[in-house]
């Protein structure tokens, strides 16, 4: 993480050079395009190949220098790959290919590994595990487990054949377009197909075992108004004992839930049903983050916006108390629909809207929260997609979200780029400058509103491990395009910063 510390002791000279720092010079953060997934050949199947891949619809986990994901179509057999790419954009290597499909009338087509993967990975040591809409052995998706370096890949769990292509039911679910989490030996996922109902479940898959044991935890009820909820298209977390999770449809007004249940299965709990537009989120695609006993979250649509509503992000208590909308998107400049979920970090939280914006692509986004206030900011606006060619200079519809790792977003678009089949790219986010000024008995800290994605902490002692607090919580005084903050000069000296 990049921090600029300041000291209020320091000799009035130097201070009088801290003055001098523009107060409104703050360099924009800065969009690279890591790799772009080259052109799709086709065989006389009409089957889509290329060498590594493309159309990513997940995100990326980082290990080191490494960035690992998956692609949903593409790879030798059009059924998607593994790949991992280093930050600099250098050593994209293809980690595994999925296996060609042989379809059947009552499945999307079977094979040994899995096809079509929507969700991105986990990372346990050096070995990554996912999951797969399609293809196993039943044609209704897979569990995977694979080391880092692409050797052995495992099949955790192939779901159970459908009683139909559309709308089948079976005992274990289908079709998982969330990731999972990991705790202990335990893998937990949703699927959003299948199951007792049709609309999916709640599983555990036990990784410790040389036959690997999976669980139902919860079948969903299997009407479009429910009770608890139904389709399930993201992942979930995990704290303690409590699991917490969206579903796509279901609940009390048909738009989905928010819900927790217990790892055993046990007492499961709706949070919160979404009610649509004009006031409420509608149909969320992603998880959820948790901080401090509060959920956040993403609704794909609902909301204000133009049309049906381009959605919200929101909040609520693990108790479900306490819902609030943090921001209604537009549907113009700031994007619209905004199918990942977030990543927080201090007060702000970091996501990406699938389309409009000012190129029409999508965006990458900030909403810096502070109690019942937030701010919304947007970091990068995809450009203008060329229709004739399906190509622009960095890609198209982020489907997959960001991952952030110090002062760095990290991300992949579904399309675009130089070949239209999608990107990996990554947005830097510089630390303004902070200026500190003398003032009698106290020190007057400024730096730029624009930059509202960092906070100012102080520490008392530079020796690690430092522990870093937040001074005066946010919102801030503004003062000429500045946020301001004065502190007494008094007891032990202190050290600041900006930080994420």
């Amino acid at each position: 993480m990049k921090t600029l510390i300041k000291r209020w002791f320091l000799l009035p000279a130097l201070m009088a050079g801290f003055v001098l720092i523009p107060a409104g010079r703050v360099s924009a953060q800065t969009f690279t395009k890591l790799f772009s997934f080259t052109g799709f050949g086709y065989t006389a199947s009409e089957v889509a190949t290329n060498s590594e891949g493309g159309e990513p619809y997940g995100g990326l986990v980082i290990s080191g220098n490494t960035l690992y994901g998956t692609a949903n179509a593409g790879g030798t057999n059009g059924n998607g790959t593994v790949f991992a790419l280093n930050t600099d954009g250098t050593d994209f290597t293809n980690l595994h290919t999925f296996a060609k499909t042989v379809a059947n009338a009552s499945n999307f087509g079977t094979n040994s590994d899995g096809a079509t993967p929507y969700a991105g990975l986990i990372l346990s040591g050096n070995t990554l595990y996912g999951t797969a809409y399609a293809g196993g052995t039943n044609g209704s998706g897979t569990v995977f487990a694979l080391n880092t370096n692409g050797s052995g890949f495992t099949i955790l769990h192939a779901f159970t054949a459908l009683s139909a292509r559309f709308g089948g039911t079976n005992g274990d679910g289908a079709n998982p377009y969330g990731g999972l989490i990991l705790s202990g030996n335990i893998l937990y996922g949703t699927t959003y197909g299948g199951g007792t109902n049709g609309d999916g479940t709640v599983f555990a898959v036990n990784t410790s075992a040389t036959i690997f044991v999976f669980t139902v935890l919860h079948t969903f009820t299997g009407t479009a108004i429910n009770n608890d909820g139904a389709n399930p298209e993201a992942g979930l977390i995990l704290s303690g004992n409590t699991l917490y999770g969206t579903t796509y449809g279901g609940g009390t007004n048909g738009d989905g839930t928010v819900f927790a249940i217990n790892t055993d299965g046990s007492g499961y709990t709706r949070l919160h049903s979404f009610a649509g537009s004009p006031s409420d989120g509608a149909q969320p695609t992603a998880g959820l983050v948790l901080s401090d006993g509060t959920l956040y979250g993403t609704a794909e649509s609902g909301g204000s916006g133009l049309g049906e509503g381009s959605g919200t992000v929101f909040a609520l208590n693990t108790n479900g108390s306490d819902y609030m909308i943090l921001h209604y998107l537009n549907g113009g400049s700031d994007g619209a629909y905004p199918y990942a979920g977030l990543v927080l970090s201090g007060n702000t939280l970091f996501g990406t809207a699938v389309y409009d914006g000012s190129g029409d692509d999508g965006t990458v986004f900030a909403c810096f929260i502070s109690g019942t206030n937030s701010v919304y900011s947007v970091l990068h606006t995809f450009t203008a997609y060329n229709y004739t060619t399906d190509t622009n200079s960095d890609g198209a519809f982020p489907y997959g979200g960001v991952i952030l790792t110090g002062n760095t977003l990290y991300g992949t678009a579904y399309n675009g780029g130089d070949a239209s089949y999608g990107t990996v790219f990554s947005i830097s986010l510089p630390t303004p400058p902070l200026t500190i000024i003398p003032a009698g008995t106290n020190t007057i800290l400024t730096w730029p509103t624009s930059a509202l994605v960092f906070t100012l902490q102080s520490t008392t002692n530079l020796v690690s491990p430092v522990v870093w607090t937040t001074v005066s919580p946010p919102p801030y005084a503004v003062i000429n395009a500045n946020n301001v903050v004065t502190n007494a000069i008094s007891g032990t000296p202190q050290f600041y910063r900006l930080s994420l």
